[in-house]
């Protein structure tokens, strides 16, 4: 959420030619943290609309970039190399970095079957979206990549405003477009937190009435029994993260909450791959919505292929590899910012383990 506010920001200065002051910034980024916060105290049913439109913006947005790629690299030539030796991987250490982004962008898949519940068949619908969600996914970004690649050689490209840098350079100059595609963009900004919210809120509060944390994950409205304790957790943390932003010495203070955000779901994920081979070992035979099938050599592939990978790229994400001053500055936060993480997690842990004992003296 606060890697996504700061990168609200970057976007009214890019389609808007301003420089916003410190302190308007932050109260912009706070007021787009709060209003996806109490949106997300809702149900994701009364705000589906909100996502849906979001999809057509997404859409709009990746076959404009990719329209105007394939335009310009008939008229103007392209900006990159685009032969088969140039799009192999390097393996350098700038590269490798950033494999913690392509598999973050595999993971979140599962989380829609929190809302199996509201499926009239989860079994066959929650393997379609993911199929179909996939494929759709992988054409519109490498249609909106192309766009990108042909406008900017990749070495001027920045993690946070490639995109809005492409369709400038791509329209030859700031006008209407430009404003209405940067709108679009920062409209599905706000509708892709609301619905991550609602997957990994439900967690926590599954979580919490579990006694895996502490109490406050655990309130839910009256109303409606969404979790709002952790919805509200989650608007106060990036609270205090986008308030800290000026004192980080990250130059690109979005790739630095993002990448701690990525750090700490792949992290959660070295978990998830064990724990899904092990029930599949002593519960069995629970019936489930939806099941992957194959035998056990399969199932042990989907567990410990994933599983390199992700303490792989953790630690290509976060410990220096080089020694540079560049790769210390950007990767130094995100290493500090991993090991606070662990320790508040820890701390939580312990405290819903508490609560849990006083609970039972009570009794």
């Amino acid at each position: 959420m606060a890697s996504l506010a700061v990168l609200f920001n970057e976007v009214i200065e890019q389609i808007f030619q301003i420089k916003l002051s410190t302190g308007v910034g932050i109260g912009v980024e706070l007021l787009f943290i709060w209003i996806v916060t109490l949106i997300s105290c809702y149900p994701i049913a009364d705000s589906k609309w909100i996502l849906n439109f979001a999809a057509v913006a997404k859409v709009v947005i990746m076959v404009s970039v990719g329209a105007l790629g394939i335009y310009h690299a008939a008229t103007q030539g392209l900006a990159n190399d685009f032969s088969g030796t140039a799009m192999l991987p390097k393996f350098d250490a700038t590269s490798l970095s950033y494999i913690s982004v392509i598999l973050f962008n595999f993971l979140g898949f599962e989380v829609v079957a929190t809302m199996a519940g509201d499926m009239e068949n989860p079994k066959k619908q929650i393997p379609q979206a993911i199929i179909w969600g996939g494929v759709l996914i992988a054409v519109f970004y490498l249609f909106a990549a192309f766009g990108m690649g042909a406008a900017i050689p990749s070495s001027q490209l920045s993690a946070s405003g490639g995109l809005m840098d492409s369709i400038l350079l791509l329209v030859g100059h700031h006008n209407w477009f430009v404003i209405l595609i940067g709108l679009l963009f920062m409209y599905t900004l706000a509708a892709n937190l609301i619905s991550w919210s609602a997957g990994v809120n439900y967690v926590a509060l599954y979580a919490a009435k579990n006694n895996d944390l502490p109490r406050v994950f655990k309130k839910v409205s009256a109303k409606n029994e969404m979790p709002i304790g952790a919805t509200i957790l989650n608007g106060v943390i990036a609270t205090v993260l986008v308030v800290a932003a000026p004192f980080i010495p990250n130059p690109n203070i979005f790739w630095a909450f993002f990448s701690l955000n990525v750090v700490a779901l792949l992290g959660s994920y070295i978990l998830m791959f064990p724990a899904f081979l092990r029930l599949r070992k002593i519960d069995a035979k629970r019936e489930r919505p939806f099941k992957i099938p194959g035998n056990r050599w399969v199932i042990r592939l989907m567990t410990y292929i994933p599983l390199v990978l992700l303490i792989l790229t953790l630690i290509l994400t976060v410990f220096p590899l080089n020694g540079s001053q560049a790769e210390l500055n950007s990767k130094l936060p995100i290493l500090l910012g991993t090991i606070v993480t662990m320790v508040i997690g820890e701390i939580c842990i312990r405290h819903a383990e508490k609560q849990v004992k006083e609970d039972s003296e009570r009794k």
